[in-house]
């Protein structure tokens, strides 16, 4: 009596397994669905005639397919997505440029008054970005810098420094101290071993910091709307917003636009999915 129970108890565990494991594959494939379908009628819409726009109810599928929206977008668009390149690249590289060594100096140098310097640096990502955008309006009128591209670059990365310095903070505290006193008494200088021994074991940091920068700087609006509304050179952001219009908005176009505008970030997430699991959640070396 006494031996059977506990038998029939660990029988019965592995059959109730694979219910619990299917019921949970089948609530994320419903979630992942839902959060997905945004994108898949962006899709649907910009292959979708002009004709049927307005069709009630609308067709859940393309079935007759149109692409002149993306016509219109390689006829119009294609200064818009150069410059957007051109300001998302170079916002990567003044981030990485900034926040690699101050990561470091955080991680491994300890300043005095570092703590306080860290907890400003967490506030600075509190403050909302529409009171950011005013004072550098009226910072960048005075120096010139307005309708400016290289304005956008150093508005984009002051979102993207602080969320830097702390990313590659914590990363290179993982690296052991002795590994630094060992580069030393070989007679490497501070530089020398942040440039050639630290900063290659971060790599995961920094295509964590490069992702979520490029991301920032290709997707925003607010600070391309308030400080470079009248340049020559705008991002592909205000080239999807001159489609709307007060009295008509080409939906085709737009949604066409916004299609060939994820493409970038879709082709980079794909692609440093590995690297940005890895320079969240982990530290260069474990003891």
């Amino acid at each position: 009596m006494t031996t059977t129970a506990p038998t029939t108890a660990r029988s019965a565990t592995p059959a109730r397994r694979p219910r619990r494991g299917t019921g949970r594959t089948v609530v994320g494939v419903v979630l992942t669905a839902i959060m997905l379908f945004p994108v898949y009628w962006m899709v649907n819409v910009s292959l979708t005639p002009e004709n049927r726009m307005r069709k009630s109810p609308p067709d859940l599928f393309p079935i007759h397919p149109s692409l002149e929206g993306y016509r219109t977008v390689i006829a119009d668009q294609g200064p818009y997505l150069a410059t957007s390149l051109v300001i998302a690249l170079s916002t990567v590289a003044l981030t990485l440029v900034i926040s690699a060594p101050a990561g470091f100096a955080l991680a491994k140098l300890r300043p005095r008054g570092g703590g306080a310097l860290t907890f400003v640096v967490l506030i600075s990502q509190m403050i909302p970005g529409v009171i950011m955008a005013m004072g550098f309006y009226a910072f960048f009128l005075s120096v010139g810098l307005l309708d400016n591209p290289l304005g956008l670059v150093i508005a984009d990365s002051t979102i993207a420094v602080p969320f830097g310095v702390l990313i590659f903070a914590a990363f290179m505290s993982g690296v052991p101290d002795e590994i630094l006193q060992a580069a030393t008494m070989d007679g490497a200088s501070t530089f020398r071993t942040f440039r050639s021994i630290v900063l290659p074991v971060s790599r995961n940091a920094a295509v964590t910091v490069a992702l979520f920068t490029f991301l920032w700087a290709w997707s925003d609006f607010l600070y391309a709307n308030t400080l470079a509304r009248s340049s020559n050179y705008q991002p592909i952001t205000l080239g999807i917003y001159k489609y709307i219009g007060n009295n008509s908005s080409d939906w085709n176009a737009i949604l066409a636009t916004a299609v060939v505008a994820s493409i970038p970030a879709a082709v980079l997430l794909v692609a440093a999915q590995r690297y940005v699991s890895a320079g969240v959640t982990a530290g260069a070396v474990k003891d």
